[in-house]
């Protein structure tokens, strides 16, 4: 049985999951901190002047016939507020378009956090799958009441039971082990004054499922873009949509897959990332739409989300 917060659609609540219309590759443009946006339009002509040629050989990579390819940039809304719509997305726009790029969607990163009256940082949390690793004598609590999340098996506590022998330490143990470990441990949430914080790596994990086309809420997709001209935005970000489509010809926001052209800055966010999409459990029978949509175009799509998800790091 789902509930109003479920955001993957259960089968047994409701009958089916609405599709939504999918391009061949969701593209990035970057991503930039406030300190960047100060700096002014020179250091955004600057950031799209090096993004560009690898959007383009992304853009080229796409084999099929007619491609459909849409561009997107998510502004950092959440953790610091600053200047307004107004001013941040002409001024984005522009640089891109300096650097002969269009960006079709921009988003707000607290869209990730929450839509209207849905927690959907919290929805998607609430699916993660939790597997502690064997022996697991549940000294640590689970990452639904601790807010870490890990690949593998943490190093054992120091603390013993009374009047046992101390225990010996061992290192941590990546699960998908491919020689020696990789040991990733992330922190989903952190609270402030009463309320959680959600992570830079989980709102960025949302990110991706939301561009992928798996994101539903009792059945129907979540933020929805909605059309917007630049030079007609509100002055609040709460008052500007969570995905505003700027170009009315753009192809679809959501994709097949996401290929993400970002600052070397951004690498470990992205592992992050890649480690909670790992364990965060799909509706089976939205993500059995997305594939057989797929087959029916002739695109191969691998079953895991983390695989749809290209990088390159300039």
């Amino acid at each position: 049985m789902t509930t109003a917060d479920d955001v993957f659609t259960e089968v047994s609540a409701v009958p089916a999951a609405r599709s939504v219309a999918l391009s061949h590759l969701s593209l990035e443009l970057g991503h930039l901190y406030m300190d960047d946006y100060e700096q002014g339009g020179q250091r955004l002509r600057e950031h799209f002047r090096r993004v560009a040629p690898w959007a383009r050989a992304a853009a080229g990579q796409v084999a099929v016939a007619r491609p459909r390819i849409s561009t997107c940039f998510l502004i950092d809304d959440y953790f610091t507020r600053f200047s307004s719509p107004r001013e941040v997305v002409p001024a984005l726009v522009a640089a891109a378009r300096a650097a002969d790029l269009e960006i079709d969607y921009v988003a707000r990163e607290s869209g990730c956090a929450r839509v209207g009256d849905l927690d959907l940082a919290a929805v998607v949390q609430a699916h993660i799958v939790d597997e502690p690793p064997e022996g697991t004598t549940g000294g640590r609590p689970p990452v639904s009441v601790s807010g870490w999340l890990t690949n593998g098996e943490r190093s054992p506590s120091a603390a013993a039971a009374a009047m046992s022998a101390p225990r010996p330490w061992a290192p941590p143990r990546e699960s998908a082990i491919r020689n020696h470990s990789i040991f990733v441990d992330v922190e989903l949430w952190s609270v402030e004054n009463g309320e959680r914080k959600w992570s830079c790596p989980f709102l960025a994990a949302v990110w991706q499922l939301q561009r992928l086309g798996l994101l539903r809420h009792l059945g129907e997709p979540v933020a929805e873009p909605v059309p917007g001209r630049p030079e007609e935005l509100p002055a609040a970000w709460d008052e500007m949509p969570a995905v505003l489509r700027l170009n009315p010809k753009a192809a679809p926001f959501r994709a097949y897959r996401t290929f993400n052209v970002l600052d070397r800055r951004f690498l470990a966010i992205e592992h992050a990332v890649r480690t909670i999409l790992s364990q965060v459990g799909v509706d089976p029978l939205v993500a059995g739409q997305v594939l057989e949509r797929a087959g029916a175009e002739g695109v191969a799509l691998p079953d895991e989300t983390v695989e749809r998800i290209d990088y390159l790091f300039v």
